[in-house]
């Protein structure tokens, strides 16, 4: 390959990464000036500042209307904020519920997750956070390097969680506060981009009905490679 021909495959390779960076989806999680207790409101004025995303795809891709799952974030400088509002068909739900400590294998009942990563040269290493309508709670430390990855949740990131049922109008609400120090070694900042994708699950193993932001394409949520972007901003644009 001649130099001239180098420089033309080159130039097509990052033209084809900037092009891929453009198309890839971005979450804007607005600024809020102090900490606060966990809301589960979406009207309220700390949800409000912020626009949704939608959870609203199966893993391969397919809109599923009737689950769709308005997601909201938050941060300051200590900690990142997330409102699920989900609407259900059934719930399933773990019977004897004990939120006061970790659920393991919370992932086999109605949960809503978020992955965040902040390694951006190793993809297969993030977090992931999950809360039920019960208010239960796991999180991992995700390294899919290994051969059993469930292993992370021996981890503690001292996250909290607050969650409600409204029978009535067949929704569940849940609301994650994420200390910022257990998902990123930089302070909180403007700017700043992880990357994340947003998961919720209905129903039991036998026909579980997963919900997805970025579909993976796969059966499994763990497909890192399909994470979409969040981005710190200092006010909505």
């Amino acid at each position: 390959m001649n130099g001239f021909a180098k420089m033309l495959l080159i130039w097509s390779l990052f033209v084809t990464a900037l092009a891929g960076a453009a198309d890839q989806a971005i979450i804007e999680s607005v600024q809020a000036a102090q900490d606060v207790g966990l809301n589960l409101d979406p009207t309220s004025q700390f949800w409000q500042v912020s626009s949704p995303v939608y959870v609203e795809k199966d893993t391969l891709g397919k809109v599923v209307p009737r689950y769709r799952t308005d997601v909201r974030t938050r941060w300051t400088k200590n900690n990142i904020y997330f409102l699920f509002v989900c609407p259900y068909q059934q719930l399933y739900l773990k019977p004897s519920p004990t939120p006061q400590q970790e659920t393991n294998h919370l992932w086999n009942w109605d949960v809503a997750e978020v992955f965040l990563g902040s390694d951006f040269k190793d993809i297969q290493r993030y977090k992931e956070f999950e809360v039920s309508p019960q208010a239960e709670w796991i999180d991992l430390d995700i390294d899919l390097h290994k051969p059993h990855h469930e292993e992370g949740w021996t981890w503690n990131s001292g996250f909290e969680v607050r969650a409600r049922i409204d029978p009535v109008a067949r929704i569940w609400y849940a609301a994650m506060r994420i200390p910022y120090s257990a998902i990123d070694t930089r302070h909180a900042a403007p700017g700043n981009t992880l990357r994340i994708n947003l998961f919720r699950s209905e129903g039991p193993p036998s026909h579980q009905q997963a919900v997805t932001w970025q579909p993976p394409l796969k059966e499994t949520f763990h497909v890192p490679e399909r994470f979409g972007l969040i981005r710190l901003v200092e006010k909505e644009r």
